[in-house]
């Protein structure tokens, strides 16, 4: 009797978190290219940018460009990054499937990153969501909230902020909840027993985690949210990406290495492992004066994997 495998989704991320890192600019017909290649890996959630200022991330500036071309790839939901309600305004209307609106935990990131305090962005969710709802847009809005583990500007950040955020956020509008370790602090004890505490709070509106590898523990922390009970994960492509305000930050979980743990495992991502090396390539060669992380890439995929 066969076992039916049980879905784990796999966010692509490189094209906002990773790019937004590095000084380098991406042509946009290159751009397009990734989008491609991460498509007919199987990939079916990408965040093709951010509707931020163009002066503030140059590299991000063809967002409206990507997401138009993006949503004609068959399956695919199109996410970008919103940082405040003009940006929802643009994301609403390029026809995007997801806005994901950052807040920080930690008030000393949140100041830094969005100048804004963490209620500051509480009260933008409910304007966003008006906005939203207003324009007869169909697009999630996710509250993504970072420093959930820690943050290297205040240093701990509680579990009961974190939950109290989550609950304002759902309060404001959005439709659901994702947690990350955006400066690479956590560990597998703290990610299963804070995950496990807001899903207790918010069921299935949480609905995904973002790890950085910074100390090496990005699949261990994944693998500890999984067994928490999130299955849609963020990544990127090579491990690319990373925080201004973490220094010695490699990256986030590179896709291969992600995508190959959970169908080892016996998860079904939908990915097909061959074509995400090829598409991993690709990146590399677009970005050949960055460090790449990862790895799959390096040591390939097993021979008795084929007869598993």
């Amino acid at each position: 009797m066969s076992v039916v495998k049980e879905k784990v989704a796999i966010r692509e991320v490189g094209l906002r978190d990773g790019l937004q890192s590095i000084a380098q600019t991406v042509p946009t017909d290159r751009k397009l290219e990734w989008i491609a290649a991460a498509h007919a890996a199987g990939l079916r959630e990408i965040e093709v940018g951010s509707f931020v200022p163009p002066h503030l991330l140059p590299q991000l500036a063809d967002t409206a460009e990507l997401v138009k071309a993006a949503r004609a790839f068959d399956g695919l939901r199109v996410s970008v990054l919103i940082p405040n309600l003009k940006g929802a305004e643009r994301a609403i209307a390029a026809e995007v499937d997801l806005m994901l609106l950052p807040l920080s935990a930690s008030r000393e990131h949140s100041l830094a990153n969005l100048r804004k305090t963490p209620d500051d962005v509480v009260r933008e969710a409910a304007r966003i969501r008006a906005a939203r709802d207003a324009a007869g847009s169909r697009a999630l809005i996710e509250g993504g909230i970072g420093t959930a583990f820690g943050c290297t500007l205040q240093g701990h950040v509680a579990q009961d902020e974190v939950l109290r955020l989550a609950l304002a956020l759902l309060e404001a509008g959005v439709d659901r909840i994702s947690l990350a370790d955006t400066v690479g602090y956590a560990d597998p004890a703290a990610v299963n027993e804070l995950f496990s505490r807001v899903q207790a709070a918010i069921g299935d509106r949480l609905h995904g985690a973002h790890f950085h590898d910074t100390r090496g523990l990005g699949l261990a922390n994944t693998l500890a949210a999984l067994q928490a009970g999130v299955r849609r994960f963020d990544a990127c492509l090579a491990g690319i990406g990373g925080c201004p305000h973490a220094p010695g930050a490699s990256g986030n979980v590179s896709t291969e290495d992600l995508a190959f743990m959970l169908e080892s495992m016996g998860h079904d991502t939908g990915i097909d492992l061959e074509h995400l090396l090829q598409a991993r390539a690709l990146v590399a060669d677009h970005l050949c004066d960055v460090p790449l992380h990862g790895a799959l890439w390096r040591a390939g995929l097993p021979r008795t994997r084929a007869a598993s």
